[in-house]
């Protein structure tokens, strides 16, 4: 079921971004979808995102797919061209939960990634295992130094977030700033939030 529930996520996603983008609250917000291994090497992903892409009009660079470090390696070569392919579309490319499989940085230079996602697994620990702490500074600094961003998973903290942006992070998810919602209520809240 992984194929169509993958084709369905991406059409209601950017469907969404479509919506979103005549909000003036919501049209400068990205939408980050996770890609199965499955999904992405179809020899047919490109051509399907770039039929969603034009089906829906939206504005690609709202659209990040994030991928796993497992799933790109285990084609690089196929990863790279697709990614390429995909970039030339405008969208945006994050690399999900780094640092937690088998790392080969060499492909990092190979890839036209956007982002680096920092694990939760290492950011749970700031403050904990000194150890962690340093992996983290050094994702953040990796990424900075590739001209990417970098974006910390599980924050669930005002300590980890401090620590966070004193290393040079400065994008986080998690829920020190919420917990997952149906869509009405982000909107409900955004808007308090906003106003």
């Amino acid at each position: 079921m992984i194929l169509p529930i993958g084709e369905w996520v991406l059409e209601t996603v950017c469907k969404q971004i479509k919506l979103w983008e005549t909000n003036p609250l919501t049209r400068d917000l990205q939408i980050a979808v996770n890609v199965s291994a499955k999904q992405f090497h179809q020899s047919d992903f490109v051509s399907s995102v770039d039929n969603l892409i034009k089906h829906t009009g939206i504005n690609t660079s709202r659209l990040k797919l994030e991928l796993t470090e497992s799933m790109v390696l285990n084609d690089v070569e196929d990863t790279v061209v697709k990614m390429h392919a995909l970039k030339e579309l405008g969208v945006r490319f994050s690399m999900d939960d780094f640092g937690t499989g088998y790392s080969s940085l060499s492909y990092l230079t190979q890839l036209p990634l956007d982002q680096l996602k920092v694990d939760q697994s290492f950011v749970r620990n700031i403050g904990v295992k000194q150890s962690d702490a340093v992996i983290v500074q050094t994702i953040i600094g990796m990424a900075a130094n590739l001209n990417m961003e970098s974006i910390a998973e599980g924050v669930e903290t005002q300590a980890q977030r401090d620590y966070l942006e004193h290393v040079g992070c400065k994008l986080y998810q998690g829920y020190l700033f919420g917990k997952p919602v149906p869509i009405e209520k982000f909107i409900d809240e955004l808007s308090e939030f906003s106003a």
